[in-house]
């Protein structure tokens, strides 16, 4: 799961999120907007597959991976 670094805005490179937490959007919440890039929202489909169904930040490259809710449990 994501927990954000407030004082550190886009350095984490690969998040896993679950179906809760879409629409997903980066940066993702808890980031500071004012020192970060403009809030862009990432198309993902609610449909995690064994390898996750992931999506990329144009912006900061951040990698984020639909996980299914007992996967990310682990």
């Amino acid at each position: 799961m994501f927990e954000p670094d407030p004082e550190q805005p886009n350095t984490r490179q690969r998040v896993e999120i679950t179906a809760e937490q879409l629409p997903l959007h980066c940066p993702p919440p808890g980031k500071r907007l004012w020192d970060s890039h403009p809030k862009v929202y990432l198309p993902m489909q609610n449909r995690p597959t064994e390898h996750g169904n992931e999506q990329t930040c144009p912006y900061c490259g951040t990698v984020y991976v639909l996980v299914s809710t007992a996967a990310a449990a682990h």
